[in-house]
């Protein structure tokens, strides 16, 4: 939307200008272990592509926290770095570039029709757990190849794979004996899906190992699974607390790509992801010691003024928009078109579709640090939609 259209009392988390117009970065504990925060656009894309200084080459060390306690296995091919990162990711690539086949796109099409028909016809709904949760879930059925069905076991398993409500971690068993499990069916009668791809790939000449398969399959479920969900639930919580936003769609409906993009930058679910320094290493000043961590801050990043005017302001219509919000350089995610399917559908069905959105009750998501209080969405966001 045009800088002369947009509401000033949007809210908009950025609780990173202060340190990053100062210093650029923030020193923020995490669970016992210090880390040194990048905000800066430039520095963030810079600090992608530097994959020597700045390493993904530390299992279970580049979520911020760790991971060490709900996974057993390196998540592969984000936790590695090139060359071997190359060759892996190439295992993987093909069956992430489904979102673009034109079967993929048209059953993500309907699938979004009929849940978006279901809550127009329905008093209320309870957007994140019973309307984006299954969405990505049944999307995600599509990108793997396998049965629709075996969505409502994901569904089962809440917003987090890794997570219960409260945002205490559990141990990840109950992923873990479920990707064995499809493993070992793959193995047993290998077909076209995910799974079987895996047990029938090759690394460098060799079958995958166990390890190593376990280490996809757990990327694929964790990676995308709450980041998708909250974006969803943020973009329709936009959309209900600004109607003018759905009339300046329906006007122009190549506007809908942009709008996503917009979306993305600005309701980023992920705030940060880590890197290690092999070598010690100066930030701004600040010196990160051998086998310390970095955190890459997307979210800081994508408020940068450096990079974008106004970056309070949410232009639906923003162009450029060099958002980081699926990363930089050689790990740029490998959902990124899958979620962009997603949420461009999104839009053009409530375009087609919904009067208005009104919401009954909304609950936010907070991100609760030592340095840094982060909105990230709702936990609850009860609404009814109006039919067109």
């Amino acid at each position: 939307m045009a800088a002369k259209e947009v509401d000033p009392s949007i809210p908009v988390s950025d609780p990173f200008r202060e340190a990053r117009n100062d210093s650029g970065v923030l020193e923020c504990p995490f669970h016992g272990e210090k880390i040194v925060m990048l905000l800066r656009h430039e520095d963030v894309r810079e600090a992608s592509k530097d994959w020597e200084t700045y390493s993904s080459d530390s299992p279970f060390r580049v979520p911020i926290p760790s991971e060490e306690d709900v996974r057993s296995m390196r998540q592969l091919p984000i936790e590695t770095d090139p060359p071997e990162h190359t060759d892996y990711r190439a295992i993987a690539e093909p069956y992430f570039q489904r979102a673009k086949d034109p079967a993929m796109i048209a059953q993500v099409e309907t699938l979004l029709e009929v849940m978006l028909d279901q809550a127009l016809t329905s008093d209320e709904i309870e957007v994140v757990n019973d309307f984006a949760l299954p969405v990505q879930s049944r999307a995600l059925t599509y990108l793997l190849n396998v049965p629709e069905t075996e969505a409502d076991t994901w569904i089962e398993w809440g917003i987090h794979v890794f997570k219960v409500t409260g945002g205490e971690f559990k141990k990840g068993t109950v992923l873990e004996e479920y990707l064995h499990a499809q493993l070992d069916q793959a193995e047993a009668n290998p077909g076209e899906d995910f799974f079987s791809a895996l047990v029938k790939a090759e690394y460098r000449g060799r079958k995958l190992t166990r390890e190593e398969a376990m280490g996809f399959a757990n990327l694929a479920f964790a990676g995308g699974r709450d980041t998708i969900i909250f974006t969803i639930v943020c973009a329709l919580g936009y959309l209900a607390n600004h109607p003018e936003a759905l009339e300046f769609l329906r006007e122009d409906p190549k506007r809908i790509t942009l709008a996503s993009e917009e979306f993305f930058r600005v309701f980023m679910p992920l705030t940060q992801i880590g890197r290690v320094c092999p070598h010690e290493t100066e930030i701004h000043g600040v010196t990160v010691k051998p086998g310390e961590r970095i955190g890459l801050c997307w979210a800081s990043a994508n408020f940068d003024e450096r990079a974008f005017e106004a970056p309070d302001e949410i232009r639906l219509d923003r162009k450029p928009n060099p958002h980081l919000s699926f990363g930089f350089g050689t790990h740029l995610c490998l959902g990124a078109p899958h979620a962009r399917l997603i949420l461009r559908t999104l839009l053009r069905l409530c375009c087609e579709k919904v009067k208005r959105i009104e919401i009954l009750e909304a609950v936010d998501r907070i991100e609760h640090e030592a340095k840094f209080d982060r909105k990230l969405g709702y936990e609850t966001l009860r609404v009814r939609f109006d039919r067109l």
